[in-house]
């Protein structure tokens, strides 16, 4: 019982919190985390979240992006790989190759990149010693 309510409380934390990298900033390498992310600085390497990643206006990504939501507002190059919705704002400048099931683009953004669409495809446990279904 002590560990189900450790479990919980672990996961409340992670709620609502987000990182920021501010504008004077620069990281070279990987980041991993389950929370938000707003980049208004410059980062080169890789970001992994379970949450979504904001590239503000000063905001520039170099290398590669796995979230589930996206909205960018400032530049990115590299592989971009959204689960979900990927927003590019006016002022957005995308290069590179990119992966997302929906993608919404303002007038006025640069978008030159490959583009993948792609549903999420579930797979379906059929047991032990079967191969799993999949459906999109």
């Amino acid at each position: 019982m002590f560990s189900e309510s450790k479990k919980k409380r672990a996961t409340v934390e992670t709620r609502g919190q987000s990182n920021r990298i501010g504008k004077s900033t620069n990281i070279k390498g990987d980041v991993v985390s389950k929370a938000d992310f707003r980049i208004d600085g410059k980062l080169e390497g890789s970001v992994e979240t379970s949450g979504k990643i904001v590239i503000g206006t000063s905001g520039i990504i170099t290398g590669k992006v796995i979230c589930a939501n996206a909205d960018i507002e400032g530049k990115f190059n590299g592989e971009l790989i959204v689960s979900n919705l990927l927003t590019l704002k006016n002022t957005a400048v995308i290069e590179g190759e990119v992966t997302v099931s929906k993608l919404s683009i303002d007038p006025g953004a640069t978008f030159n990149a490959t583009c993948a669409m792609k549903t999420g495809i579930k797979e379906l446990n059929a047991g032990e010693g079967k191969k799993a279904d999949k459906t999109a």
